[in-house]
């Protein structure tokens, strides 16, 4: 028994010492956790409401500033579905601008 306990301490203390030694960091979920491109972001959390050529509820006339602010904290709409904001999502600034910027270019692209 006196082994076992043994044993077990060891191994606690053998695990938080390399917990600690490797910088234990705990990283949010979020939206764009996993480095995604801006491409699969648009196709996966905006194509559904503005469609695969950003033809929906979208305004590319918009100032880049006031579309980065909406994607980033969100746009009641006059009905349903509202415009969700991604910040508290985990996206960042930048990546607001580069889904911003990657919209225009996709309402803008002459047809293939």
């Amino acid at each position: 028994m006196k082994t076992n306990l043994f044993k077990l301490a060891v191994i606690t203390v053998f695990a938080l010492t390399v917990t600690a030694l490797t910088g234990f960091k705990m990283t949010p979920t979020s939206v764009l956790a996993m480095q995604e491109d801006t491409a699969t972001v648009y196709k996966t959390k905006c194509g559904s409401c503005h469609g695969q050529k950003a033809e929906k509820a979208y305004d590319p006339e918009k100032a880049m500033t006031e579309q980065v602010e909406i994607i980033m904290k969100g746009k009641r709409a006059e009905k349903p579905p509202n415009m969700p904001g991604y910040e508290a999502k985990g996206m960042t600034t930048e990546q607001a601008t580069a889904l911003a910027e990657y919209m225009k270019q996709l309402r803008t692209a002459p047809p293939k």
